[in-house]
Parts: structure tokens; sequence; C-alpha cells
């Protein structure tokens, strides 16, 4: 059963906003009480949290679709809606975010870090947000935006500062297990190694953490056995050792074309493994022969300007030198790296003459309005109620749109899309669109607030009918 997963295909959907609420405030003797519906709740996002108890992306495996929560809608009394609460996924430190075409969203290293990876949608105002000196009464509110959906590659290149790396059974998970408290699996098979281990090595006051590549063989970068699989595990680490079987039973291998192939696996793969600082381990020097072959080719890997140690992980012999050897490495590599700077918040406020939409004209004749705002709006319309097409009308008409439209040739009754294509609100473009405000009557007068008061009606019919009869009485002359 699979234990450890280092990549997965992750499914997020955040929240989506909840509706405005189209209320009227009632109350006895208030008969023009005004509009109190309430806001609605914004939706969850779904976040990326980078968690140190967290070491494997096998939780997301066996799930991988993950939902926020929806904000509630709006109510009367001024009541806006619950918020939906966020989504918040741990993840192992060196997590890397992708898009489905490998385009890297976000690298999160370090305890903290976090990542929206889909953002909830906003909620809709009510019309009580909606009320104006010119729309006093608004008998509609707006929808709240669906929450961003989207498909994300989730990939993880373990964070250490030593990689061991050698061909399979070379002794990498003995030599981890002895220079730390880490205790992989070992035996006398290849491939024993099927998931990276992690061991934390402490040489004088320098901590460092040594990471067990599985094994690499000849065509590893290209995808054979399991290199290409866990050769980004390498990718983070700042020093490399390579660990040289000294006592192979295959005929046709030695240390130094050992080293070779995976030196050339490293150069291939790229990323700058090539020009990492790396030691060579001679490894099983306590087999007869295996400290013979060590001996043998130990001045040939100095003249190539490796630093070489003979180690035996079973009889734990040079293990002081080496592992105070790669604190040094590793120390001279922390004093130069670039201290961390503080995170600057940077603002990029858009062009002032920027109009913020395109208008253009397609081949059948469809005009084609693209652009944040519209497209917002577009989504946040009830097209159930004239009122709130009427509003978006305005809106459009005071971004620009209609201008732009008229500039491009558009005439009444041409077809106009707003958004893309494959979710495109079409409609026939009819100029100047009025909000509804013909609706409301005489000033300070509004028909939807009398029509459903019967009481007020029946006042206003008992005082019809007193009018009436005063004016028989005056009209009556006396015989």
């Amino acid at each position: 059963m699979t234990t450890f997963v280092d990549r997965v295909e992750l499914h997020v959907a955040a929240g989506n906003g909840g509706h405005g609420c189209a209320s009227v405030h009632r109350e006895k003797f208030k008969p023009l009480g005004g509009p109190d519906g309430g806001n609605g709740g914004r939706g969850g996002d779904v976040i990326l949290t980078v968690d140190q108890s967290v070491t494997t992306l096998l939780e997301y495996h066996h799930s991988p679709h993950r939902k926020a929560t929806n904000g509630k809608p709006g109510e009367g009394g001024n009541r806006s809606g619950k918020e939906g609460e966020d989504l918040v996924l741990a993840v192992p430190d060196g997590t890397v975010v992708l898009d489905k075409q490998g385009n890297v969203l976000a690298d999160l290293v370090g305890e903290g870090t976090s990542f929206v990876a889909a953002q909830g949608g906003r909620g809709g105002l009510g019309n009580a947000a909606l009320a104006s000196a010119r729309r006093k009464a608004p008998g509609f509110a707006l929808l709240g935006e669906p929450g961003d959906a989207r498909d994300v590659v989730l990939e993880l290149k373990t964070v250490a500062d030593v990689a061991l790396v050698g061909y399979p059974s070379a002794g990498k998970s003995s030599l981890i297990s002895v220079m730390s408290a880490a205790k992989p699996k070992i035996a006398d098979y290849p491939f024993t190694t099927l998931v990276p281990n992690l061991g934390v090595v402490t040489a004088g006051s320098t901590v460092y953490t040594v990471a067990d590549v599985p094994g690499l063989i000849p065509g590893a970068s290209q995808g054979k056995g399991l290199g290409l699989e866990f050769l980004r595990h390498v990718e983070r680490c700042s020093v490399l050792v390579h660990v040289l079987d000294t006592a192979t039973l295959e005929s046709d291998r030695d240390p130094v074309s050992d080293l070779d192939v995976i030196e050339e696996e490293l150069k291939i793969y790229g990323g700058g493994l090539d020009k990492r600082p790396r030691l060579v381990v001679l490894n099983k020097i306590d087999v007869p022969d295996g400290r013979d072959l060590a001996e043998m080719v130990r001045p040939d890997l100095e003249a190539r300007g490796y630093r070489v140690f003979e180690v035996s992980a079973v009889a734990r012999t040079g293990l002081k030198e080496l592992s105070f050897a790669l604190a040094e490495l590793v120390a001279r590599h922390r004093a130069r790296r670039p201290k961390d700077e503080a995170t600057r918040i940077v603002i990029r406020p858009k062009a002032v003459d920027d109009a913020g939409f395109t208008v253009t004209r397609e081949e059948d004749g469809l005009f084609r309005v693209r652009g944040e705002k519209p497209e917002r709006w577009v989504r946040q319309t009830d097209f159930n109620n004239d009122e709130a097409v009427g509003f978006l009308a305005d809106r459009l008409n005071r971004l620009g749109v209609e201008a732009e439209l008229m500039k491009a040739g558009a005439r009444a009754g041409d077809g106009v899309a707003i958004g893309p294509e494959d979710n495109a609100v079409v409609f026939d473009w009819e100029p100047t669109v009025t909000a509804g405000a013909e609706m409301l009557g005489r000033r300070g007068e509004d028909h939807r607030f009398e029509a459903p008061r019967p009481a007020a009606q029946r006042r206003r019919d008992r005082q019809a009918e007193r009018d009436d009869a005063s004016q028989e009485f005056e009209d009556f002359e006396p015989f």
C-alpha cells in the first residue's frame, strides 16, 4: 500500500458568494420604511499552507476534490449573510504548485507559507446598499459571484541540505541510518528504497538534514527506474554526496564508472545539479575486497578534484570525519546565501486612462465585450428582474461600453456578448436602457409600497367615499 506520494493533481473549488436580499422595511405607522435588504456573505477561499508536520501528499492522493463553503444570502433588517469558511490545506515544506500546463504558480518553502489556490466569490449587494438619491427604493439585489474552480498539480521537492545519490544497494539507506535517527528500510536487493528518507545530523554546532534519494540507474533522467520520479528531490539540496559501492557483485561495475554514470544523469536532468559542491564516499570498506578497491580508485578520484572519504556504515568507520566535512560545506553555503528580506507590499494601480474593457467585432457580426468589470457585473445580475437588467445597462453606460459599441459600428438590435466564448451572456443591444426609474411614479411615491398594503388602500377608499358624500351635500339644492 502506498504510504508516500510526492505528486498529485488537486481539484479545488472556492465557495460561492451569497446573494443579496431585496427587502422593504415594514413597521406600523411607517408606510415608507425604505429598503433594508442585507448583503450576501463572501465565499470561502481554498488556501495551501506549509505545515512541518506533514511529510507527504498522500491525503490528497486519496481525496483530490476539495471545496470551501459558500457564503450565506443576506436577509431583511439589514442583516448580512455569514461568510463562508476558508478551507486550509496543509502541505509539506517544499511543495511546488503548478497549473495543468506545467507553469509554476507558487513555491511553498518555510513554515506558514501560504498560497490562495482558489478565491471565494464576492457576496451580492442587498437593495439597501444599492439605494441612492436617484434610486431610493431598489426592487432588486445583486447575485453572489461563483467561486474559482481550478485544477492544480502539487509536486513535493524535498528540502534538505545534503543529498545522498548513487546506484541501488550502494548503502545510502544504511549510511543515513547510522548518521541520524532515521530508520529506513534496509535490504540486500536493488530498489529497496522507494521513497526519499530524511535524517537530521548534528556535527559540532551545525545541524543539517540529509536526504537519501532512491537509487539512480543509467537513463534515470529519461524516466528509467525510479530516477525521474525522484530526481526533483535533489534540486533544493546544497551539497551532493556520491555513495559508491566498493563491494558490488556485478562484474561490469566499478566505483569510477558508477560515478561517471550518475554525474551524466545529473547533468542531463539540469537544474544546476552538475555545479553543486559534492563529496565522494567509498562505502563498504569493511569487506576485504572493498577496502582494496577503495585504495585502488581513491587516487584517481582525488585527481579529478573530489574529496574522498572511505566509510563503513556497518562498522561505523569514517563517519565522524564525513559528518564534519558535510557540516563545513553546509555552513559555507548558508553563509553565502542571501538573507531573506521582509515581504514588501507592491501596489500596481491601473493606468488612469485604462477603460478596463475591450470591444471587438467578430466575423459573424457579433460584438464581444471583455473586461473584469463588465463580466463581473453580468454575473451579479438577476436577468429575471427588469429593474436589475436596467441597472446593469446603466452601469455599462457609465463605464463607456455604449460609446465603444457605437464607435465599433454597433446598431440597435445587433448581438452583443459579454464574457468569453464558453461562458458569455448574449443579448440584442438597445441603447440607453433605463434602470426602472420610470416605475417609481411621482417624487416621493412608489406604488410597490402601496400594492401589498390593503389597510392603506381601504383608508384611501373610505376617504374617497367621504369626499364623494361631501361633494354631493354641497351640490344639494333645497326645494
